[in-house]
């Protein structure tokens, strides 16, 4: 039964990661609707490192070493991107640290309540929405400012709350800025890198440092299963992103939000 819990968490996780559409939320709120415990923050920012595994997986093509330092070919253009994920990261690292070191239980207690999924859920909604209303896009990889990859990271920032899925304000608020919609997705995958990673391997090192227990096994079950379904969203979000923009994942946070508004309050 372990196993199989396990193995939801990774498959929620995997297909939520990267679609807009926030991974800590459902999986939060779906492990309770089938009558499973909340996998916590601590469990969730574990898996995530599959998520960070299939995304250089689906970079592979685009990675290049020279000099034994790994490029991103044709986007690092005198490591222009690459200052621009360091600029992008430092937001959600600085107020990531702030809530897990200085107020630890701030994340469980507050943040997790599904009253507030479903009310930052309709938000990025709304969000999501008016980043399609937007039509001169033309602001690519090669020809974004630093600006933009602080404002970026800015809002990436505010994927610590649940409801609020990382790659869906991220690719938003690009989008807002005047991003192409391909361009976007890319780079909201490539910015989530390092904060993911880092997101991780904190977490791994608490529950080391705490002598919490983990469950090896079923753990790397979640991982595999994470890492195949992080895959297929990725593959998914880019083709479709590029041609039909943010429209589906709209209507499905509104319905999903309020949905968990109704369960609340009834």
């Amino acid at each position: 039964m372990n196993y199989l819990k396990y193995l939801f968490y990774g498959i929620i996780q995997g297909l939520t990661e990267f679609l807009p559409i926030s991974s800590s939320a459902h999986l939060k709120v779906l492990s309770e609707f089938f009558g499973l415990q909340d996998p916590g923050s601590s469990l969730s920012a574990i898996v995530q490192i599959a998520s960070v595994f299939a995304l250089l997986v689906y970079f592979r093509n685009d990675i290049r070493t020279t000099k034994g330092i790994s490029l991103v070919n044709n986007y690092f253009f005198k490591n222009k991107l690459f200052i621009s994920i360091l600029i992008g990261s430092i937001s959600i690292i600085i107020i990531g640290a702030f809530l897990k070191f200085i107020i630890p239980q701030f994340y469980e207690s507050y943040l997790r309540s599904k009253l507030l999924i479903g009310i930052i859920s309709i938000f990025t909604a709304f969000l999501m929405y008016l980043s399609q209303l937007i039509k001169n896009k033309d602001i690519t990889l090669e020809n974004h400012s630093f600006i933009n990859s602080f404002l970026i990271g800015l809002a990436q920032s505010f994927a610590i709350i649940p409801g609020v899925s990382r790659s869906g304000i991220t690719i938003s608020t690009a989008l807002l800025l005047g991003w192409k919609r391909i361009d976007a997705a890319k780079f909201s995958f490539m910015l989530g890198i390092p904060a993911i990673s880092l997101a991780a391997f904190v977490e791994i090192f608490s529950s080391i440092q705490g002598n919490i227990y983990i469950s090896y096994g079923p753990l790397c079950v979640a991982l595999i299963s994470a890492f195949i379904t992080s895959l297929i969203s990725i593959k998914f979000l880019i083709r479709y992103i590029s041609m039909k923009g943010l429209k589906i994942f709209i209507f499905y946070k509104l319905f999903f939000g309020l949905l968990i508004l109704f369960w609340e309050l009834i």
